[in-house]
């Protein structure tokens, strides 16, 4: 093209920077439609409501449960799909698995858990982002935070939560087991609850500072905390951060914090977990939260054994076990996110699945996958509810 240009003798000069302004100016707007294009696929439209999915506790059964989940989360159109924690039972033998691996000892399942996990959980997803929080069962000896976040530092630090944990933190480069990422105006918020010793006081500290950050913030018009057990003194607190002393005080503290904030601000707070197998909502609807009830759900519902329901759970609209499914959100303009339960069946799971499970496996999954265990409800601390700091 240099060439050609420089063998343009009879172009008179004045044409000749004529047409090179033209040209510049054509590739000036050809630069800013492409830029316009990939901040229109990055920055979806606000003004339209979306979707996301969300539930948790696959292990047992979730090799099996977790694809129909998948196909489900695909064809609702969801944006991403959360995953409460509990992924295998590491106690013991998941059902799953011990029927593709009949000779496995148990030094096999430890090594090969989590990577099953993701082989058959995770990949059914494709190219849709999934967000991981840690349960309970991913801290069972010999299973430690430190291995967790090797074995799952690629989700960790996804390009979303890592752009967004430099941005609060130019300096911070270490991956947590906790973090947040923002979409559209809603923050949301992984918490780490997965042992007695949490909240501990830098978790702690990282929300208090995120909430007053969101305060401030006009274009932030919704928290949703997402974590593996529900906040202390829900319709399920015999199966919740009520069952350590530290676990139990500072999910108080944070439950006060969450009401501060919504008064304060008028902005919309949800609180997601699993743990309990069975799904419910209204969740703190308890004489605990008396004039403070946050929004909130159980979706235990991703492949676990299947519990029995609380024996008081008249405040829950919806309140069911011996199900699978996932929590749909739809996420209105203004931040407000309603939610339906979308439940899975056997007919659901893919063919593939059924081929490499067995017909039979997959029905025990469907049908005998259930214990009779009853989750306590919530005994109202007799002191003052903690306050916000």
């Amino acid at each position: 093209m240099v060439d050609c240009w420089e063998r343009m003798p009879l172009v008179k000069s004045e044409a000749r920077q004529e047409f090179s302004i033209r040209i510049g100016t054509l590739a000036l707007l050809l630069l800013l439609c492409a830029t316009a294009s990939l901040e229109a696929q990055e920055q979806p439209n606000s003004a339209a409501s979306w979707t996301f999915a969300v539930s948790g506790d696959s292990r047992n059964c979730g090799d099996i449960v977790m694809p129909a989940i998948a196909r489900g989360v695909h064809r609702d159109g969801a944006a991403f799909y959360w995953h409460l924690g509990d992924y295998r039972a590491i106690y013991t033998f998941d059902e799953d698995y011990l029927h593709t691996h009949p000779a496995s000892t148990i030094s096999d399942y430890l090594a090969g858990a989590w990577p099953d996990f993701i082989q058959h959980q995770l990949k059914p997803f494709g190219d849709l982002p999934v967000f991981l929080a840690m349960g309970n069962h991913e801290m069972i000896s010999p299973m430690t935070r430190e291995q967790y976040v090797a074995q799952f530092a690629d989700w960790l630090d996804q390009p979303v939560l890592r752009r967004q944990r430099l941005a609060d933190n130019p300096n911070d480069h270490v991956l947590k087991t906790y973090y947040r990422w923002t979409e559209r105006g809603v923050d949301f918020i992984n918490m780490d609850n997965a042992s007695a010793e949490e909240f501990d006081a830098v978790q702690m500290s990282w929300l208090q500072g995120i909430l007053a950050n969101d305060a401030k913030d006009s274009s932030i018009r919704a928290v949703v905390l997402g974590m593996h057990e529900a906040l202390p003194d829900s319709l399920s607190a015999g199966h919740s951060m009520n069952e350590s002393p530290q676990e139990e005080n500072s999910g108080r503290t944070v439950y006060a914090e969450l009401v501060a904030f919504l008064h304060s601000t008028k902005k919309n707070v949800y609180v997601l977990a699993s743990h309990s197998h069975f799904v419910m909502n209204n969740i703190y609807a308890t004489a605990c939260h008396a004039g403070d009830v946050l929004p909130g759900w159980i979706v235990g519902t991703a492949g676990a054994v299947r519990y029995r329901l609380p024996q008081d759970h008249a405040a829950a609209t919806v309140a069911t076990t011996d199900v699978y499914g996932y929590l749909l959100a739809t996420v209105a303009p203004d931040g407000s996110i309603t939610f339906e339960f979308k439940e899975v069946k056997e007919a659901d799971v893919p063919a593939s699945v059924v081929n490499e499970f067995s017909p039979g496996q997959v029905n025990w999954c469907f049908t005998q996958n259930k214990t009779s265990s009853i989750p306590a409800g919530a005994v109202c601390p007799a002191g003052p509810t903690p306050t916000t700091h």
